[in-house]
């Protein structure tokens, strides 16, 4: 089971503060430090105020060595196709090739309106087509151009420039960063990663929809004439691990949560709990697992993670 680490920036981080949760990710041998993509905190007052997710992993990219960088997930919302693809290229190239995105069709409404953004309808028709646009324009050869025509977007003669540094993991004779599709939607989200992704990204269902989920998406790999097993598969949830009960409710008060409920819902408890829940995902089929860490200064719960969950994985 691959574990990465997840942060919710808006709810009140600074660079800094997540420049140091990155660093801590990578001492300790996590895989990835990916982190959301929103402009106002949900809940609380968000101090000192939301830092734009690709400007902040430009910095990260060129302050940590190994680990993965991305969104958990971009709104589609939030950006131009043709300008995104030209950040996250240029992301990829500062990391030497460590970048993975994440788009999703947006939801936030309240984000959108305290910072003048259109919040339109037909969202995930948007976000098929940024996909089509972004995998597009890294994929097009050099020296070649390319055009798009659709309801929401129209690109001319763009030269597509500039390329990822990686190779895209669907067709490895083309430039392409990996893209991670993240939703629960019965229908449009798995047949979006099916076409365009390397990576379907279920977020914190309840144990008893994954099973669903992760046959659709093995589904609509099928109907494409995709197989598979080439889809990772994804969750990311909450996490909450403590050496005992008092130090899981101590982690919980701090993030605001209930403690039984992030037992329902999320990974919480000793280290045995949360290895034994890690192990009913991967049973379920599941290949990876964000873990949501809510709190930004408390790098001893990575430290705790990292020596007493980690390594008990197989």
């Amino acid at each position: 089971m691959d574990l990465r680490i997840f942060v919710e920036p808006q709810q009140g981080a600074t660079y800094d503060d997540q420049l140091a949760m990155a660093q801590a990710t990578e001492d300790l041998g996590f895989s990835g430090f990916f982190r959301s993509d929103h402009f106002l905190a949900m809940g609380g007052d968000g101090l000192p105020g939301p830092t734009d997710s690709w400007l902040t992993l430009a910095g990260l990219a060129l302050q940590t060595r190994r680990i993965r960088l991305g969104t958990l997930v971009s709104s589609a919302t939030f950006r131009l196709p043709g300008v995104l693809a030209i950040q996250v290229a240029q992301v990829d190239a500062m990391s030497g090739g460590r970048v993975e995105l994440g788009l999703g069709a947006g939801w936030f409404e309240e984000e959108h309106t305290a910072y003048g953004i259109p919040f339109p309808d037909r969202r995930l028709d948007r976000l098929d087509e940024q996909l089509a646009i972004v995998d597009g324009l890294w994929g097009t050869p050099l020296g070649e151009r390319f055009s798009y025509e659709g309801t929401h977007y129209r690109l001319a003669d763009s030269p597509a420039l500039p390329k990822p540094v990686q190779r895209s993991p669907l067709d490895p004779t083309r430039s392409g960063v990996p893209l991670i599709v993240g939703g629960m939607g019965p229908r449009r989200t798995p047949a979006l990663a099916a076409r365009y992704a390397a990576e379907l990204n279920l977020p914190f269902p309840a144990l008893d929809q994954v099973p669903a989920a992760l046959d659709r998406a093995r589904a609509a790999c099928r109907d494409v004439g995709r197989d598979p097993a080439t889809l990772t598969l994804s969750v990311a949830l909450a996490t909450c691990v403590g050496r005992d009960d008092a130090e899981v409710a101590r982690r919980a008060a701090a993030i605001d949560r209930d403690p039984d409920e992030l037992r329902a819902f999320g990974l919480a408890g000793t280290p045995a709990q949360v290895v034994d829940r890690l192990g009913r995902l991967g049973e379920l089929g599941l290949d990876r697992v964000y873990l949501q860490v809510l709190d930004l200064h408390d790098l001893d719960h990575l430290v705790l993670i990292a020596q007493e969950v980690a390594r008990q994985l197989p």
